[in-house]
């Protein structure tokens, strides 16, 4: 038996990294997947996106799980794309129970267009929107929607740091939106007993963290640093001495938050990040 045993989520961005360990962990528990993914590349962000083959792949390892697996390739910038993907999904599947809208770009990086802004808000938020836009006709009570935050968006002088351009700047503009669209979204859909909650990560270890932009985030000091010299200092956000944590420690929340283990858990921003926000926020003080 298992913890969502007869349920379907769809999940974005679920080509690698984050959104393919989240359909693998949910597929474990029982869940049949819709699984949606760009698989291409946007002009602005300076590493490469996933492909068909990634898509793929988590097909593959969904369906290793004994669950049904729905793929398509999906742009969460154009709502007709996620309303048909989801029509298709659920006809197939029968039903949808969980949202994972994970899709994310960091289009990091001082000479990238002023477009990265946009591109940036368009996915990492909009796209969110969009998701849970096109997916809640579909819910009904003891549902979860999951948006995946950041919580380098939460840290001030992080992504928004001027010298990361226009796309750090849309990184935590976007992200930050995410968890007020959590927050007083949750508000509205609690009667219907619908949950809604956000997982901010610290570093994790994906393409998005082990990209060029990213090291030069982390090592200023050089021209072109390489993966080696930005390891180095990977761990310095965090209060535990880790450089990231791996996919699967944020797919353990989620699994959680799909679960009727938090059936009575909304408008939660869940940190998932070693302790990396302890140093920019204040101690609870009672009144």
């Amino acid at each position: 038996m298992g913890k969502l045993d007869g349920k379907v989520a769809v999940i974005t961005g679920a080509a690698r990294g984050q959104g393919r360990s989240h359909a693998v962990a949910l597929a474990a528990e029982g869940a049949d997947i819709i699984a949606l993914d760009i698989c291409e590349n946007i002009d602005t962000n300076g590493y490469p996106l996933a492909t068909a083959e990634d898509l793929d792949e988590t097909h593959r390892l969904v369906e290793k799980e004994g669950r049904r697996c729905v793929t398509a390739r999906t742009d969460v910038r154009e709502p007709s794309q996620l309303r048909t993907a989801l029509e298709t999904g659920v006809a197939q599947l029968g039903r949808l129970d969980i949202v994972v809208a994970n899709a994310g770009i960091c289009p990091l990086g001082a000479g990238v267009p002023r477009k990265a802004f946009l591109d940036a808000v368009d996915v990492n938020l909009v796209g969110v929107i969009n998701t849970v836009s096109a997916a809640y006709p579909y819910l009904s009570a003891g549902a979860s929607i999951i948006a995946t935050g950041s919580v380098a968006a939460m840290t001030k002088g992080a992504t928004d740091n001027p010298a990361h351009g226009a796309g750090g700047a849309g990184y935590s503009h976007s992200k930050k939106g995410v968890t007020q669209f959590v927050h007083d979204l949750a508000l509205q859909l609690g009667p219907d007993f619908i949950r809604v909650n956000a997982i901010h990560p610290t570093n994790c270890n994906t393409d998005m963290l082990h990209s060029d932009p990213m090291y030069r985030v982390f090592r200023p000091d050089l021209e072109q640093p390489t993966r080696e010299d930005a390891e180095a200092v990977f761990a310095a956000p965090q209060v535990m001495p880790i450089a990231w944590l791996e996919p699967s420690d944020i797919s353990n929340s989620v699994v959680f938050l799909a679960s009727d283990d938090s059936r009575y858990v909304t408008g939660l921003q869940l940190k998932v990040d070693a302790g990396a926000l302890l140093r920019h926020t204040q101690p609870y003080a009672p009144a």
